[in-house]
């Protein structure tokens, strides 16, 4: 590859790269499980540091006990805590997700809204956060999610040479068409899990190797 790859180049590598992951994996859809929007988002928040597939036990069984926000806005915080225990930092995570649902009931009338400002306000929502809503649980291409998977795969695919998250969205956002940008992350997340590993990458069976900068093989 040369060595200074031009705008349009990485835009066409990346649609490259979007077209081969589809093909494996041609629906894509976010790991935590959820029915609505405010499940989602607190899905989201408590699983900071924890596993999803811890997430998915441990929500099925908070959501029968406080299924809505203002069911959630008026809970004892003892009974959260004891809830979202096995999620780690879980004082934290229960007055967060507490905090959420109050705000909601009180200034949104009990619904998430789907628009980023609204959700930039609200207690312990970030971008990152508020991309995953917008775009998994409303549809809405507002943003790219930069996680740890996307962080990585972006940076070793030459996608961005950025380290914050919100510089290697605005990277992303200058390559990806807007109407893919949820499906681009979530295909990003999945290929990040099955082969593209934190540790050792698995180059040798990516269908990516020959248009990866970083591909060893």
């Amino acid at each position: 590859m040369a060595k200074r790859e031009s705008l349009r180049a990485k835009r066409e590598r990346t649609a490259e790269i979007t077209a081969r992951l589809r093909r494996i994996d041609p629906t894509p859809r976010i790991a935590l499980d959820f029915t609505s929007p405010f499940e989602l988002l607190v899905a989201t928040v408590l699983a900071a540091q924890c596993t999803d597939e811890r997430v998915n036990r441990v929500t099925p069984v908070l959501f029968r006990r406080f299924p809505t926000p203002r069911d959630l806005a008026g809970a004892a915080l003892e009974e959260v805590e004891e809830l979202v225990r096995s999620t780690g930092f879980y004082r934290n995570k229960a007055k967060a997700i507490r905090a959420l649902a109050q705000v909601l009931s009180a200034e949104h009338g009990g619904e998430v809204p789907p628009r980023m400002e609204a959700l930039r306000e609200l207690p312990g929502v970030g971008r990152k956060t508020a991309n995953v809503i917008l775009g998994n649980a409303f549809g809405l291409n507002e943003g790219i999610v930069v996680d740890t998977h996307v962080h990585r795969l972006s940076r070793r695919l030459g996608l961005t040479a950025q380290e914050d998250p919100e510089k290697i969205e605005l990277d992303l956002i200058e390559l990806v068409p807007r109407e893919v940008w949820t499906l681009f992350a979530l295909l990003l997340i999945n290929h990040g899990r099955r082969v593209c590993k934190a540790r050792k990458p698995e180059c040798a069976v990516c269908v990516l190797a020959d248009i990866c900068p970083s591909a060893e093989v």
